[in-house]
Formats: C-alpha cells, sequence, structure tokens
C-alpha cells in the first residue's frame, strides 16, 4: 500500500488511536466475548487509558496523512501490549510494517527476544503473528480478571540485537 509512514505518536494523535483500538477490538475480539452490559464502553474507556498512559511508547502508521494503524511497547521490556489496525485496511500490510519497525526499536536496545500475546480465540491474529515469525510458548487465561476469563496465546520472536556503537556523525 502506497503512501504509509511510520512515526512517533503526539498528544494530538490520542482520540484517533483509542478509537482505532476500539474500533479494532470491536471488530476482532468483542465477538469472542459473551456479551454483558457496560462491556463496550468499558472497553473504549480502557483503551483510552491505555492510550494516555502509554503515548511515549506507542508509533503511529498513517496513510496519506491519516493515521490508520498503531503499536506500542511496554516500559522496560521487551513486550509489545498493542498493535491495532483500522479494520477496513487490515490485510493490507501495516500491522505488518508497524511490528518490524516496534521490532527494530526493541533490537536496537538490545532485545534478543519480543514477547506478545493475543487471544487464542483470534484465529486470524494468531496466524498473523505466526507468519511475522512468532512462535507459540503458551496457552493461559487471560489475566484481566473477566467473568468469563477466555485463553490467551503467548507468543516469542528471536531478534537479532545490534551489539556495537552505533556512532555520531560530526
Amino acid at each position: 500500500m502506497p503512501g504509509i509512514t511510520i512515526r512517533k505518536a503526539e498528544g494530538a494523535d490520542a482520540r484517533r488511536l483509542a478509537e482505532i483500538a476500539y474500533r479494532a477490538w470491536e471488530n476482532g475480539i468483542f465477538p469472542l466475548l459473551t456479551a454483558r452490559p457496560g462491556l463496550r464502553d468499558a472497553e473504549r474507556y480502557r483503551l483510552s487509558q491505555v492510550v494516555a498512559e502509554t503515548l511515549s511508547r506507542i508509533i503511529v502508521a498513517e496513510v496519506d496523512g491519516i493515521v490508520v494503524g498503531w503499536c506500542s511497547r511496554a516500559a522496560r521490556r521487551a513486550y509489545i501490549p498493542y498493535l491495532f489496525v483500522t479494520p477496513e485496511l487490515q490485510r493490507n500490510g501495516i500491522g505488518s510494517m508497524l511490528l518490524r519497525r516496534m521490532e527494530s526499536m526493541l533490537e536496537l536496545g538490545g532485545a534478543e527476544r519480543v514477547y506478545l500475546e493475543t487471544p487464542a480465540d483470534n484465529v486470524p491474529a494468531v496466524q498473523f503473528y505466526e507468519k511475522q515469525g512468532y512462535r507459540i510458548l503458551a496457552l493461559r487465561p487471560d489475566g484481566r480478571g473477566m467473568p468469563q476469563p477466555f485463553m490467551s496465546v503467548h507468543l516469542e520472536k528471536r531478534l537479532m540485537p545490534f551489539d556495537g556503537d552505533i556512532g555520531h556523525e560530526d
């Protein structure tokens, strides 16, 4: 897909990032859950909080200047907790580009492996990560204390960290 750029997230992106996350959740995760009153509103709020709390660790993908996806990393560890692409543009390489860029950032920081997880019932996501070189490590109940927890697939990918001086141009 032409015209894709990846950059660090900015404060002005926050509302758009939360909306992309919610729409991707609604499209991919919500159908796997047992509906209960307030679930949608609670998830919309939770995702807004996630964006606000992790904005400095988020990269975004833009198509022709419009933010269409984002990826975040955890603080102080090689873990990718969130990767979202607006549903209409999924399967166009945007998620792969975001993931590769985040992996490169983690490699430059010395990470030898990167970890992530996704709901086991979200088969397209599991297949996507496997196609990106991740392997399944474990299957565990989701740890968010939901009334009916679903199983979460924990995945890992080996990286090739940069070992040397990046150097500075004078």
